[in-house]
């Protein structure tokens, strides 16, 4: 079983920065792409940032030039550094990652979220 852990986040003025992290653990043979997808009140959940194993990263439109996401595959944890923060980015942040279990199979797995909050 894989589980990804969350911690980081919390409360900032717009303008501010914050950071998130995301370590998986478990039984897992590795850990292949990572990201971030964030969902704000009363709207769908959208991608922010991903990563590949070998480091090759895409971003949201709203999140380029702001946030950068970041990974340590020895540590199979992966980061998100955001600045610039806006009320709008406000919203509950999921850790995402696709892993290769010990048998070889391709699992999709998901952290709890942590709300970050931008005010005005």
């Amino acid at each position: 079983q894989v589980q990804l852990a969350e911690s980081g986040g919390g409360l900032v003025q717009a303008g501010g920065s914050l950071s998130v992290s995301c370590a998986a653990s478990g039984s897992f043979g590795s850990v292949n792409r990572m990201g971030w997808y964030r969902q704000a009140p009363g709207k769908e959940r959208e991608m922010v940032a991903l990563i590949s194993a070998s480091g090759v990263t895409n971003y949201a439109g709203s999140a380029s030039g702001r946030f950068t996401i970041s990974r340590d595959n020895a540590k199979n944890t992966v980061y998100l550094q955001m600045n610039s923060l806006k009320p709008a980015d406000t919203a509950v942040y999921y850790c995402n990652a696709y892993v290769i279990s010990s048998i070889g199979r391709f699992l999709e797995v998901w952290g709890q979220g942590t709300l970050d909050t931008v005010s005005p």
